[in-house]
This record gives C-alpha cells, structure tokens and sequence, in this order.
C-alpha cells in the first residue's frame, strides 16, 4: 500500500462515512423514537410516567439514563431536523472512535519500534469495515444508547493506554449508564497496573451509583425493566445452544453479564487485554435472543481494537471477517438456522483466537504475563521529543 499522510487518511474515512451516511439516511431512525420518547419523560421531570419513574411504567426502554439525557437535546427541534442532527452526531462519533483507536494504538507501541506507516495503514484498512456497522447503528437505527456506550468504551480504553485509572473508571461508568450492556466490558479497568485498580473501581462505581441509584431509590418498580422480554428469534445462536424459549429466558441476561466478565478477565489475565471488547459484545450475540444487525457494531469495535491493538498484522483480517459473516450472512443466506450457525462459529473462533492464538511480542518483555498495557520505559524528555516528532500522532489521530 502506497504511503499515506494522516490527512488523507483522515479524508478517506471521512469520505466513506458520508458515502454511507448519504445512503443509509434516508431510510434511518428506525428506533429513534424510543429515544424521543425517552428524553421526553426524563426531562418532564415528576409525573406517572415520568421522571424517575420512567424504568416503572416504562421497561421496554432498555437504553441507560445518560442516553436519554442526551437525546431530549434534540427534542426542541422539529422531529425530522432533530433526528438527522442526531443522526449526524452520532455518524461523526463514528470517525472520532478511528482517531482513539489510532491514537490508543500509537502510544502503546511507542518506543517499541513500531512502524507508524503499517499502523496508519492497518486503521485506515479496519475503519473501512468498521464504518458500515457503525452507520448501521447510529443511522439506520439510531440507537444512541450503543453508540454512546461504544464511544465512551473507546475514551476508557485510550485512558487504560495513557495509564489513566480515573479516565478509565469514569469513561466505563459513562458508557454502562449510557447501556447497561457496556458492564461487559468492564475488565478494562484490570488492565490498568494492580495499584490503580481501586482508584479506578472507586471512579466507575461512584459515577454509576449517582446515575442509577435515583430510579431505583425514587421507584421500586424500576426492577421491572430488568425483566423485559423479547421473542428468541430463529436466526440466534441461542437455538443452536438448544434455547427452544419463546421470549428471553430469565437467566439469559445475567448469563451475558457473567460470560463476558469471565472471558474478559481471562483476556486480561492470558496479556490479551485488547481483545476484551470483542469478547464482551461476543457474549452477546451468541446468546441474545434477537439478531439486530446493529448488535455488530459492537463486534466490530471489539475487532478494531484487537486489529490495530491486539496484534500487529498488517491487514486486519478479524475486522473483515466479523463484517462478512455476521453482516453480510445477512443478505446472501437465507435460512434462518444457518444464520444461527454462522454467528455461533464467529464467536467460538474469535474468541478461541484472541484467547490463545500467538501473538507476536510487542518487543518489551517485561510486559508480558498478566498483559497491563505498560508507560513508555524512555524517560519523559525523550518521550516528549517522540511526541513533538510526531510518532503518537501518526496514526489516524
């Protein structure tokens, strides 16, 4: 591949996501108005409805409180307006991840050699299968509850690179109150050095408590959203697992929970902290009840992060992958059962890749063993010298 500056990098990106924006536009905000909806009631403040009684009356609004902050931002607008400025936002969300990815990506392999050149190649090549389900998400969907928890999970892990455990604790909250889901990815905070970890616990905990504690003290029914059921679809891979239940079985969401934890702290523990994302939105299209295509965003950031991250192939192959199987399986199978099967085999083989497959070494060693991203060893003015020369700075972002 020809070299690259980081502004036609940036261009191309940029470029691709308007192409698909401009596509997909049109047909979008599938379920956006659970987000106006939402917003309205928190903002209308007390009521029946409303307020801190909206997870009581209101369980099928499985979206965290901070998304539905952030969405009664657009409801001043008029509903069309209002929903592409959204749409836009969240689009350019989208192109901010690629630059923490990049940016996460250069500093942790600062001063092991790196050739920046690959690594801005290897992002540019990954954001190109990223954008489609990114769109997907924010666009067609526009669940702003995913793209804020997928985001803010981005901010924690270019925290976990600078070393940062408040940044970490707090991102992480941020992202589970934007989506309870995001708990899954939690193990980022074990990633930090052991000394950090309650500092960071101590953040994530406290920012979480002061989101979600009001409902649950304001009304003792918001319970009830925990227990929201959806139809187990054909397509999942729950079927395959022998889950013949109509609706989500009632242990199916805390086993999502307890499986991406489990596999998420072994990444950490195997040196494969990269890969924690990928294995906790694995967890849950593998027994989720339902097979939204947006789920995949989520996969697809886990694959990004472990592409540009995890290891240091020049073409990131999982990225693709996830793409073409679990999107584009979509489209050219047709049998539900055999959609089931394909995202049943993406995730028992990505996940045993990322778990125990050779990875080559970053160079240092000394960071090998329990996988804690480490400081740059160089002292700082000379590390202030690699940054004033650009060698963070050279990937995308």
């Amino acid at each position: 591949m020809p070299v690259i500056s980081q502004r036609v990098h940036l261009v191309l990106l940029a470029a691709w996501t308007i192409v698909w924006f401009a596509v997909v536009e049109r047909h979008g905000g599938f379920s956006w108005h659970y987000l106006q909806q939402g917003g309205k009631l928190l903002y209308q403040g007390a009521g029946r409805d409303g307020g801190l009684n909206l997870y009581a009356h209101h369980p099928e609004l499985q979206m965290g409180p901070l998304s539905f902050l952030v969405a009664g931002v657009f409801n001043p607008f008029p509903e069309d307006v209002g929903q592409f400025l959204a749409a836009a936002l969240m689009s350019l969300l989208g192109l901010v991840i690629l630059v923490l990815a990049g940016r996460s990506a250069a500093w942790y392999f600062l001063g092991t050699g790196t050739n920046h050149q690959r690594l801005r190649q290897r992002v540019l090549i990954a954001g190109l299968a990223f954008i489609p389900m990114w769109i997907e998400v924010s666009v067609r969907f526009g669940h702003l509850d995913d793209v804020l928890a997928l985001f803010f999970t981005a901010l924690a892990v270019r925290s976990v690179t600078l070393g940062n455990a408040a940044g970490t604790g707090v991102f992480m909250a941020l992202a589970m109150d934007s989506k309870p889901t995001a708990l899954a990815f939690l193990p980022l905070l074990l990633a930090l050095p052991r000394h950090q970890w309650l500092r960071a616990g101590l953040w994530c905990v406290g920012l979480v408590a002061v989101v979600w504690l009001p409902f649950f003290i304001g009304s003792p029914h918001t319970m009830a959203a925990a227990h929201f059921t959806i139809p187990n679809q054909p397509a999942s891979a729950l079927r395959w697992l022998g889950v013949g239940d109509p609706q989500t079985p009632p242990w199916d969401r805390p086993a999502q929970a307890v499986v991406g934890l489990t596999l998420g702290c072994v990444a950490v523990w195997r040196g494969r902290w990269a890969a924690v994302v990928l294995l906790g939105a694995n967890a849950r299209i593998v027994l989720d009840p339902s097979v939204y295509t947006y789920y995949t965003a989520s996969v697809l950031l886990g694959t990004l992060l472990w592409d540009v991250i995890g290891q240091r192939r020049l073409v990131p192959w999982w990225s693709w992958i996830a793409l073409l199987t679990l999107y584009g399986s979509v489209f050219v199978v047709p049998d539900d059962s055999a959609r089931g099967l394909i995202r049943l085999a993406f995730v028992a083989v990505s996940t045993a890749y990322v778990l125990f497959w050779p990875v080559r070494d970053r160079g240092d060693r000394r960071s090998r063993g329990r996988g804690r991203p480490r400081r740059p060893t160089m002292p700082p003015e000379q590390r202030s010298r690699e940054a004033t020369r650009g060698e963070p700075e050279a990937t995308l972002g």
